[in-house]
């Protein structure tokens, strides 16, 4: 690290010395290569994307069907913003450079030989079994055998075929079927059970037994890789299973919405008499590819703006959390809440920020309460501002915000979070979600629920907080997102269910349920999006400065900026980030010789923003709220 921070500090000396104007001679208007005052950042990025066809033979799969799903390029845009009919682009282009590899003999041999070694026998589970009940069914299973994931994902990320580099996005489709040392199975991940309640939904649930894997980090606490890899493994020879409702092959509209419901079959269905025709295969493993691997996963676009809504970029970040404690005799946000867990679990996203978190208790009043059961029966409790029941809870503790922050200018930003703590009586219907601003797109508060019932599920508090404030940071769930290309924000419903099959990776923002850490496209992904979030916020604040004696900062800011587009073009996220940060620093540096408020392009950016303020006709920000529908795959058992 010493030997990089010199070697950059060489570069923006060079740079910098490269622009000097000499002794005496007039001061030319200065070009910046990078730095746009009030532009939009530049960062393009070719990304290697290694697609592995382990035990497909090209017949199976043939390169032109498969590819010709596939997206030339991506754009990440704000998807908060495309419910008021905006889209905001980040200033970051990737393109994708497709590597096909098809496995020969020798690889498949060794690899599915440690899969059998792997293979535990285990009684079919109910969705195997519900399977071999349907009629349409071509083949009934008559065993099953446990395979645990992260040995795979292991495995393949340090066993790569020749010439596949696992360090880059990597996918492995998997196909054990047809060879005679098949066994059925199913995968899975088990011994992380929630912090709170115990209980380990991978060990306890058949609907957490899985068909696909990835996204490990090197220092997992649980299942670490050591060393960083990014590998996706998908396997249509494993399950059925229920996540992506594959062992349904009679059924059209599973989810019941009247909506036929897309989905891949297990490989044994692609034949003639089955669910699926044989030459569709390269066709859906390119579905995949594209609308789960790489727009889910990936490379995403972020939920909310990565750019809290400061004055600055903020340096410390309080988890500032507030329990309205309304269930008799328990003590929820002592009993339910691992406030270490929730710090080391953020701060390993926002690794550059000093995270912390505190809590107040409120009592759960007859307002606040009012608001909540509003919320739930669809009545408003604020008729008069005229937005919709869904904004109750939003509305009530903004009108109280003023006692809920507690830390004053001791941090730069109170994240704030509200729990519903709620009597045994009542079952609410979902977990928790992060709201936006009812205006602009902006996050502003988040909210999580817990009742007798939800303990009863398996959940606490801890792991809500986790994953909501990690939509309040911007991350997308990896069953929902945007594609670039045809401009579409999507779920896992209708012609794209199965984007079901992204929660199945080492992600806290999945449902899935079966670890509590970021994965580490994650933290790619949240990296390269605060790149682009810092070359931002140089760009607007250098727009407000006057040239004179600030010059030097600003054409350091520049320098800056040119490395970090090299970082970010050489796949190195986290050196990009910092380097985006310290030219946003010198940026500051520059406008405080000048006399100019670091805050006024913050300021100047939220006055358009009210400005723009929501089409009357807005849509609900909440389809991205974190339920237990009792017909959703989290609820099942």
């Amino acid at each position: 690290m010493r030997r990089r921070g010199a070697f950059i500090a060489l570069m923006v000396a060079a740079l910098v010395g490269a622009s000097a104007t000499p002794a005496g001679a007039a001061a030319p208007a200065y070009r910046y290569h990078f730095l746009s005052p009030g532009g939009q950042p530049r960062l393009t990025e070719t990304v290697p994307v290694n697609v592995v066809f382990l035990g497909y033979e090209p017949g199976q799969v043939g390169k032109s069907a498969f590819t010709g799903q596939l997206a030339k390029k991506y754009e990440p845009v704000v998807r908060s913003r495309l419910s008021y009919d905006k889209v905001e682009k980040l200033g970051i282009t990737y393109k994708y450079d497709y590597r096909l590899k098809y496995t020969d003999r020798a690889y498949e041999d060794t690899f599915f030989k440690q899969l059998s070694k792997l293979a535990k026998p285990a009684p079919l589970t109910q969705y195997q079994t519900a399977y071999n009940a349907q009629p349409g069914g071509v083949l009934d299973i008559t065993a099953n055998h446990t395979i645990d994931a992260p040995s795979v994902e292991k495995w393949l990320a340090f066993h790569p075929p020749a010439g596949v580099d696992t360090r880059r996005n990597t996918v492995f489709f998997i196909n054990w079927y047809g060879r005679a040392d098949f066994k059925f199975h199913v995968y899975t991940k088990t011994g992380e059970p929630d912090p709170d309640t115990g209980y380990d939904f991978g060990a306890s649930r058949d609907s957490r037994k899985m068909i696909a894997w990835g996204g490990t980090t090197a220092d997992d606490e649980e299942t670490g890789l050591r060393s960083t890899r990014r590998v996706w493994f998908h396997d249509l020879s494993a399950g059925p299973e229920s996540w992506t409702a594959n062992y349904d092959v009679t059924n059209a509209d599973v989810d019941g919405d009247g909506e036929a419901d897309y989905r891949m079959p297990p490989i044994w269905e692609y034949r003639a008499g089955g669910y699926r025709a044989p030459s569709a295969l390269a066709g859906d493993l390119g579905k995949i590819t594209r609308y789960v691997a790489l727009n889910l996963l990936m490379t995403t676009s972020p939920l909310y703006p990565v750019e809290l809504p400061t004055a600055e970029p903020p340096r410390s970040i309080n988890i500032d959390s507030n329990t309205y404690e309304g269930w008799p005799g328990v003590d929820a946000s002592r009993q339910y809440t691992k406030p270490k867990l929730v710090v080391d679990e953020l701060a390993e996203l926002r690794w550059r920020n000093k995270v912390d978190y505190d809590n107040q208790d409120f009592a759960l009043d007859a307002k606040n309460r009012q608001c909540y059961d509003g919320f739930e029966s669809g009545v408003s409790c604020y008729p008069d501002s005229g937005l919709p029941s869904d904004a109750n809870l939003f509305l009530y503790n903004r009108e109280n915000l003023a006692r809920t922050k507690d830390d004053g200018a001791k941090v730069d930003y109170e994240l704030p979070v509200f729990n519903y703590v709620l009597p045994p009586d009542v079952d609410p219907s979902l977990l928790g979600f992060a709201d936006d601003d009812w205006a602009t797109g902006n996050q502003s508060y988040v909210f999580n629920f817990l009742s007798q019932s939800i303990v009863e599920s398996g959940y606490g508090l801890s792991t809500t907080t986790i994953h909501e404030v990690g939509h309040h940071l911007g991350m997308s769930h990896p069953h929902d997102g945007y594609d670039s290309e045809t401009g579409v924000d999507y779920g896992p419903s209708g012609s794209t269910f199965f984007a079901w099959s992204g929660d199945e990776s080492n992600s806290m923002m999945s449902y899935i349920d079966v670890n509590w850490d970021f994965s580490q496209f994650d933290r790619d992904n949240s990296d390269r999006f605060l790149t682009a979030a810092y070359w931002e916020a140089a760009n607007r604040l250098a727009a407000t400065i006057p040239g004179g004696k600030a010059r030097s900062d600003l054409v350091r800011a520049d320098a800056l900026l040119g490395l970090a587009k090299v970082a970010f073009a050489k796949h190195e996220y986290r050196a990009a980030y910092a380097l985006a940060d310290s030219a946003y620093g010198k940026v500051v540096a520059a406008a405080k010789k000048s006399g100019v408020d670091p805050g006024s392009a913050a300021k100047a950016m939220a006055a358009e923003a009210d400005a723009a303020r929501a089409v009357p006709d807005l849509h609900s920000p909440h389809e991205f709220i974190d339920t237990l529908d009792p017909d959703g795959p989290r609820a099942q058992p």
